[in-house]
């Protein structure tokens, strides 16, 4: 008999089914035995009686135990239905059950037993402690809220991925293997066995080969974008997430905000019809008045900041293209300036002479653009740098030697100087967009396997020691760590 899904059990009445399923809840009545089941589908109850021979088995059952379930698709009479409604409406519980109809089991297959769980799969584990979650993550994923973020966060990838194929972006992956050069935090390093004390560098983001594709012709490129940052941790950061990344040839400031801008209302009206928009079109605030007004440049700027329903998006531009290094808190800055977003971004027109000059650099504008939701950045981008001769200038107002430019950039100048076309982007942090969606608290409710606080993976106990063969393979030898620097 070929398996049913539980979202589908309503069209089989009077049916002979079989299902695959965990044990939710087992509920043991003497004579009788309730059950809940769930696949990732839904939820429905099971009854087992006047089957001795079953009704044995089904003593032995365990929750989180995996069985094959055969049975009868029984209409559950009206009394039943509402007293199972009211159960799961009482506990706030809104996962996907099947409350029309149940499962009258005639036999079991156990396909898999199951130790007790560390915590109860059927409640919300929120309150749990984090690491205790993250080292159990694979029950924690089976929760209703966590499964739950899972599924809203592929039908948000989805929609985006459906609708910008309708505007003509090719999905185009870009290496994780790359070159370390300064944009901004550090890199994380990964030794070549094949080029001895050679190393590669993990993406901070896919800034440069984005790039590397308008010169090549694309046009309209996009991808959802692993990015590795080696940077202090907070709540909305990990060092590994996901970006939305596009670029557009021939595009103006105005063009890549717009769509962003119709992205994001798409992906709130179709999928999240619950909540509203604060403000459409998205008010912009200048970075100067967000700094006065707000002190910051990712403005929270909720009507009422009780409602988790209401979304605040705002586009924060017009800002400053350069700051002093002793302002910032870039750990690659080694010259007088250093840059406010990327050192591939554009100046706004008006102030293109003084990029090429290094003239007024503490007043030059950049034609960059943030968009913010509920005091949160959740996208950047800006229009691009395509001159070589203007990103020779930016780089040595940021400090970098003509010899530094060609041995960190001299892939971007020579693509730059073969006919590359205008061109601008974004990228969003998707991670952050889908927290403040799913009203969640911090980035690692919305990634299956995320590290904890610390930066480490308590499920595969990463970052670990390696062997010393495999240090000898890559001609590395460790220093000894001091007392206390751990």
């Amino acid at each position: 008999m070929k398996r049913t899904h539980i979202k589908n059990l309503s069209e089989k009445k009077g049916e002979e089914v079989l299902i695959k399923v965990w044990v939710d809840v087992r509920r043991d009545q003497g004579k009788m035995a309730f059950f809940d089941f769930r696949d990732a589908s839904g939820k429905i109850q099971g009854i087992v009686f006047g089957k001795p021979e079953v009704l044995e088995i089904a003593k032995t059952l365990r929750p989180e135990w995996v069985v094959a379930v055969t049975g009868v698709i029984q209409e559950r009479n009206d009394k039943s239905a509402k007293e199972y409604i009211a159960k799961f409406e009482e506990t706030g519980i809104q996962e996907k059950f099947i409350k029309d109809v149940e499962i009258e089991i005639t036999g079991f297959d156990i396909l898999n037993r199951a130790e007790t769980p560390a915590f109860e799969i059927t409640e919300s584990t929120q309150n749990i402690n984090e690491d205790v979650r993250l080292k159990n993550r694979y029950l924690d994923l089976r929760t209703e809220r966590m499964h739950n973020n899972l599924v809203m966060r592929h039908k948000v990838a989805k929609l985006l991925r459906d609708e910008l194929d309708t505007q003509d972006f090719l999905e185009i992956e870009t290496p994780i293997l790359g070159r370390a050069t300064p944009e901004g935090a550090r890199d994380y390093v990964v030794p070549s066995r094949l080029t001895p004390n050679h190393f590669y560098a993990l993406p901070q983001s896919p800034q440069q080969f984005k790039q590397l594709l308008m010169s090549a012709g694309t046009e309209r490129y996009f991808q959802f974008a692993r990015c590795m940052r080696d940077e202090d941790l907070r709540g909305d950061r990990q060092p590994e997430f996901t970006q939305l990344d596009l670029e557009m040839s021939f595009a103006s400031e105005e063009e890549i905000m717009e769509l962003n801008e119709k992205l994001l209302i798409k992906v709130v009206t179709d999928l999240y019809p619950e909540k509203r928009i604060q403000e459409i079109p998205f008010p912009r605030i200048t970075y100067a008045d967000a700094m006065e007004k707000y002190g910051n440049d990712r403005p929270d700027i909720r009507e009422d900041k009780d409602d988790e329903n209401l979304l605040a998006f705002c586009w924060v531009v017009d800002f400053p293209f350069f700051e002093k290094t002793a302002e910032s808190d870039d750990p690659q800055a080694t010259g007088e300036w250093t840059f406010t977003h990327n050192p591939f971004s554009l100046s706004k027109p008006e102030f293109i002479e003084d990029l090429k000059n290094k003239t007024n650099i503490e007043n030059i504008i950049a034609a960059q653009y943030d968009i913010c939701l509920n005091g949160y950045e959740i996208g950047g981008g800006s229009v691009r740098a395509h001159d070589p001769e203007v990103l020779k200038s930016i780089l040595g107002i940021l400090g970098h030697s003509d010899e530094g430019v060609e041995s960190d950039f001299g892939h971007m100048l020579r693509a730059f100087a073969s006919g590359t076309p205008p061109h601008a982007g974004i990228a969003w942090g998707f991670d952050r967009l889908m927290m403040v969606l799913q009203n969640e608290a911090t980035i690692r409710e919305v990634i299956a396997f995320p590290k904890n606080g610390e930066g480490r993976c308590p499920l595969m106990e990463a970052p670990s020691l390696v062997s010393d063969t495999q240090l000898n393979e890559l001609f590395i030898s460790l220093k000894e760590i001091k007392k206390g620097s751990e």
